[in-house]
This record gives C-alpha cells, sequence and structure tokens, in this order.
C-alpha cells in the first residue's frame, strides 16, 4: 500500500498542466459565421467541434447515410491534418444519428477511415433535429502531437 500511495503522489507531481484555451478556427469556419470554434486544444487533447456531411460550398452532400459519414470523417481528417495531427491520433468520437436504424451502414463506412489496430473509441445514439437536416454529425478527440 506504501508503494501505491507514493506513485500516486509522483504522478499528481510529475504533470503540468496548462490553465490555456487554444481555440482553432479556419479562414472558412470564420467566413461561415458559425457560433463555435472549429476546434479547441486543451493540455495537448484536440476537441473538434461535430461535423455534419458539408462539402466544400457548406451544402450538406447528398446521397444519404454512407455518403455523410465519409464526407464527415474526410472533413475531420482535413481539419486534422490542418493541425498536424491524422486519424491515427484521435481516441474518442461521439456518433449522432437522426436514425439510429442507420448505424449498420454509418459503422460500415465509418471504419474504412481508421486503421484496424488504431479504432477510437466510440459512442453513437439517436438524436433527432440535427444541423442542415443532416442524418450524423460526428464529434471527436484527438492527441496533438
Amino acid at each position: 500500500m506504501k508503494n501505491f500511495l507514493f506513485y500516486i503522489i509522483l504522478l499528481s507531481t510529475s504533470f503540468s498542466f496548462s490553465q490555456t484555451i487554444e481555440r482553432i478556427n479556419s479562414p472558412e469556419h470564420l467566413e461561415k459565421n458559425y457560433p463555435f470554434s472549429e476546434a479547441t486544444i486543451v493540455n495537448n487533447v484536440i476537441y473538434l467541434s461535430g461535423e455534419v456531411g458539408t462539402l466544400p460550398n457548406g451544402k450538406l452532400i447528398e446521397g444519404g447515410i454512407t455518403a455523410e459519414t465519409k464526407q464527415i470523417l474526410t472533413n475531420i481528417k482535413n481539419i486534422l491534418n490542418k493541425m498536424g495531427a491524422s486519424m491515427d491520433d484521435v481516441f474518442k468520437c461521439t456518433c449522432m444519428l437522426s436514425d439510429i436504424s442507420e448505424w449498420g451502414e454509418m459503422s460500415a463506412e465509418y471504419v474504412k477511415h481508421f486503421k484496424k489496430d488504431k479504432l477510437p473509441a466510440r459512442s453513437a445514439f439517436a438524436g433527432s433535429g440535427l444541423a442542415l437536416n443532416a442524418k450524423l454529425e460526428i464529434e471527436c478527440m484527438a492527441i496533438k502531437n
């Protein structure tokens, strides 16, 4: 027990955490005048805001849940790449579907965007009223290297 307590004390004194929040907003994001930051970074963790399957022109991609999933994960990859990170750095995703019955189709496309040995932890649930009448929104967290 003594060694365990020493280890806890050592851990608590070995790490320092910053008290700052870095807000990330690309010129494209700022141009759209959204009421949120594209991402924030706290203690080397990137928190990406929820993404829907929009094309560069801001319109929702057509084609259903599979097309939206692919576009969302492409958008996430592009944002992470601009920040010097990659899909390998993602450790948690939250998926919000407008229809939970499309979970299987979404998952089939989702796994194509991660290496099999680097799948992040994930939650998925049904919601309603997603932005732009999207079928899916995904937010994620990644480590900033």
